[in-house]
């Protein structure tokens, strides 16, 4: 899954560390998202988009093509 956590961070001046502590995970899971090796679970993308004050869809993003 793709994702804008990095750039939404950034606009932020946040650190991993920062957002971790606002999302109440890890720095290693904020980094893990970042890189894409790890899909957040639906509560902590709720958590993200809550904070960021977007939707979920602006923020992750399906990599598969969609069905016709």
């Amino acid at each position: 899954m793709k994702n804008r956590f990095k750039v939404l961070r950034a606009e932020q001046d946040w650190t991993q560390a920062q957002l971790a502590d606002e999302l109440q995970v890890s720095r290693q899971t904020v980094n893990a998202i970042e890189t894409g090796k790890f899909d957040p679970s639906l509560k902590l993308a709720f958590k993200a988009a809550r904070l960021f004050e977007l939707g979920i869809e602006d923020i992750f993003q399906d990599e598969r093509p969609r069905a016709s």
